[in-house]
C-alpha cells in the first residue's frame, strides 16, 4: 500500500473512531426525537452528565468494565461495537478513496449509513432527519469533488442515477407498501448517488447487491425459524450493504463479471 494511501486510511480510521462515538447519540436520540446537540452525553440510568475522560472512543468503555462510574449500570457493548466497526469502514473508505475529492462525501456516505442501519435492525425506521441532510451534503460534496476534478459528467450522472433509483423504488413502493417501506425510497436516491458518481454499473450492482443480501437472509431467518414469513424484517442495512460493497469493491466486481461474459 502506498505511503499517502495508507497515511489517509490511518487518519481517516481515527476519525471514524470519533464520528462512531457521536453516531451513538444519533442512534439512541434520533428515533426517540431527542435532540442530537442538547443535553450533553449523560447515562439513561441515572441522568448524570458523561465526563470527557469517560467519553473516549473505546477505551473509556474498556476502562470502565463496560458500566457507568456514578451508578454502575451496564453500558451496551453496541457502543463500542459502532465505533469500531465506524473507524474500520473509515480505514476501508480512507483507502479507497485516498487520492480522490470525493473521499470526504464517501465518509458522510459512510457515517450516514451506519446510523441508518442500527436505527432501522431496531426500530424499522430510517429516519428523513438523517437522510434529507445527508442527501444535501453529498450533493453539495460531490460537487466540490466535480469542480476540484474537472469532472462534471460523473456528478450529473450522480444525480440522475439518484433520480432514477428513487423512481425505481418509489414504482417497488406503489405495487407492494407492505413489501418497502417509504424509507427505502428515501434511502434510494442517496444510494443511487453515490453509485452514480462511479458509473451505471455500480448503480445496477449495488442495489441488486441489497436486493440479493435481504433475499438471502430472509429466506435464512425464516428457515431457521427465527423470524416468520409475514414479520417485517428491515431492508435498509442490505441495501447500505449492497452499496457498500460496489463502492468499495465495485471496479474489480464490474471487470470480473464483464471479463466472466466474454
Amino acid at each position: 500500500m502506498p505511503v499517502v494511501t495508507a497515511l489517509v486510511a490511518a487518519i481517516s480510521g481515527l476519525y471514524g473512531l470519533v464520528i462512531g462515538s457521536f453516531l451513538n447519540v444519533v442512534i439512541w436520540r434520533v428515533p426517540r426525537k431527542e435532540s442530537i446537540v442538547k443535553p450533553p452525553s449523560h447515562c439513561p440510568g441515572c441522568d448524570a452528565k458523561i465526563a470527557n475522560r469517560d467519553n473516549i472512543p473505546l477505551l473509556s468503555w474498556m476502562l470502565l468494565r463496560g458500566k457507568c462510574r456514578k451508578c454502575r449500570a451496564p453500558i451496551s457493548p453496541r457502543y463500542p461495537f459502532i465505533e469500531l466497526f465506524t473507524g474500520l469502514v473509515f480505514v476501508v473508505v480512507g483507502a479507497r478513496f485516498a487520492h480522490s475529492w470525493a473521499l470526504p462525501a464517501y465518509l458522510v456516505l459512510s457515517a450516514a449509513l451506519v446510523a441508518l442501519s442500527a436505527i432501522d435492525l431496531e426500530h424499522f425506521i430510517l429516519p428523513s432527519r438523517i437522510l434529507y441532510p445527508v442527501d444535501g451534503a453529498l450533493l453539495v460534496l460531490l460537487a466540490g469533488a466535480a469542480g476540484l476534478e474537472h469532472d462534471w459528467g460523473a456528478y450529473l450522472r450522480a444525480v440522475a442515477a439518484g433520480a432514477v433509483a428513487f423512481a425505481i423504488f418509489f414504482v417497488i413502493h406503489f405495487v407492494s407498501p407492505r413489501g418497502m417501506g417509504f424509507g427505502d425510497v428515501r434511502l434510494s436516491f442517496l444510494l443511487g448517488l453515490a453509485l452514480g458518481w462511479l458509473g451505471w454499473a455500480d448503480v445496477a450492482g449495488g442495489l441488486f447487491a441489497g436486493f440479493l443480501y435481504g433475499a438471502v437472509v430472509g429466506v435464512a431467518l425464516i428457515a431457521v425459524k427465527v423470524r416468520g414469513r409475514k414479520q417485517q424484517i428491515p431492508f435498509g442495512p442490505f441495501l447500505a450493504a449492497g452499496a457498500m460493497t460496489f463502492v468499495l469493491f465495485g471496479a474489480p466486481i464490474v471487470d470480473w463479471y464483464r471479463g466472466f461474459g466474454r
